[in-house]
C-alpha cells in the first residue's frame, strides 16, 4: 500500500492543476495574484463560524450563484445592474468582484476591508434611477441593502449546510448571521437579520415585491451560462450552476422559470458533494 507521502507526491500535479482552475474561475487570476492575505487583525477571528463557512470553496461558489439569482428578483436590484453596469460583457467580472469582496471583508486586515467597503459605498452613491413603472430606486436604500445582504447570507449558509465539511448547530447558524450582519451594517443596511429566524422573516416580508420579467430572464441567462477558464472546467462549473439552482427555494425557482428540483436533484447533489471533497483535498 502506498504511504500518504507518496500519494501526496503523485497527486501534486493534479492538485496544482485544480488550484489553477479554481482560482482562475473564482478570481480570474490562475497564478494566485488575486489571493487575499489572511490577517489576525481581521474583523472576524480565526475560530468564528463566518470564517469557516466562507472558507469552503464549493459552498461559496454554489451559494454565490444562488445569491445573485435571488437578488435580481427584486426589481430595484435588477435595475441597478441593468442601468449601471456592462453585465452583458462582464458578468464573470461581477462574480470575481463579489468573491473578492467577501474574501477581503472576512479574512483580510480590517484596514483593507474598510478600503473595499468604502469603494463599494462609493459605487452605490452613483447607482440610482427610475424603474419601468416610474418608481425611483437608490442603491443606498437601507432596505434594498438588507435584501442584497440576506440573499447572500442565506445562500452561503444553506450551501454550507448541504456541501460543507461538518453540520452547523442552530446556535452556530445564528452566530453566522450575527457576524455577517457587521458587513451589512457598514454598507448602510437597515433591519439586518441577526438570526436565521430574522432572515427568513425578512425574506417573507420582501417576497411580495419580487418579480421576473424579460430583463430578469436575460440577466439570469448570463449568470447560469458556464464560462470556466478552460474547457476542462466547464462540466464542473455547469454542475455548480445546477447545484445553485437546486439550492434556491421553490418559489424562487418558479419565478425564474427553472421548474422544480426534479428527479435530477439527487445526482446534482451527489456530484457537487464529490466536487466539494476534491476541492477540500486540493486546497488542504
Amino acid at each position: 500500500m502506498l504511504g500518504g507521502g507518496i500519494i501526496d507526491t503523485l497527486g501534486a500535479p493534479l492538485r496544482r492543476r485544480i488550484l489553477r482552475e479554481v482560482r482562475a474561475t473564482i478570481s480570474g487570476a490562475a497564478d494566485g495574484s488575486a489571493r487575499i492575505a489572511l490577517s489576525d487583525d481581521a474583523y472576524f477571528a480565526p475560530d468564528t463560524v463566518i470564517r469557516r463557512v466562507h472558507g469552503d470553496v464549493t459552498s461559496m461558489m454554489v451559494g454565490g450563484i444562488a445569491a445573485l439569482l435571488l437578488q435580481m428578483l427584486h426589481p430595484a436590484v435588477l435595475a441597478g445592474v441593468w442601468d449601471h453596469s456592462n453585465f452583458r460583457e462582464d458578468m464573470l467580472g461581477r462574480l470575481h468582484r463579489t468573491a473578492r469582496f467577501i474574501a477581503t471583508t472576512t479574512y483580510a486586515h480590517r484596514d483593507d476591508a474598510d478600503d473595499v467597503l468604502a469603494h463599494v459605498r462609493a459605487i452605490h452613491d452613483r447607482v440610482s434611477g427610475v424603474l419601468p413603472d416610474g418608481t425611483p430606486y437608490d442603491a443606498n436604500d437601507p432596505r434594498l441593502l438588507a435584501w442584497v445582504h440576506v440573499c447572500e447570507a442565506v445562500s452561503f449558509v444553506d450551501a454550507w449546510k448541504r456541501y460543507g465539511r461538518t453540520p452547523l448547530s442552530a446556535a452556530e447558524e445564528d452566530s453566522y448571521f450575527d457576524q455577517f450582519a457587521l458587513i451589512a451594517a457598514k454598507l448602510g443596511a437597515d433591519l439586518i437579520p441577526r438570526t436565521r429566524a430574522e432572515a427568513d422573516a425578512l425574506i417573507a416580508d420582501i417576497r411580495p415585491e419580487l418579480l421576473s420579467d424579460h430583463r430578469t430572464r436575460e440577466v439570469a441567462a448570463l449568470v447560469v451560462r458556464p464560462r470556466a477558464a478552460s474547457l476542462a472546467a466547464v462540466p464542473v462549473q455547469a454542475l455548480t450552476i445546477q447545484a445553485a439552482i437546486d439550492l434556491l427555494p421553490p418559489w424562487a425557482r418558479a419565478l425564474h422559470g427553472f421548474g422544480g428540483a426534479g428527479v435530477g436533484a439527487p445526482l446534482v447533489r451527489a456530484g457537487t458533494s464529490g466536487i466539494a471533497r476534491t476541492l477540500r483535498w486540493a486546497f488542504a
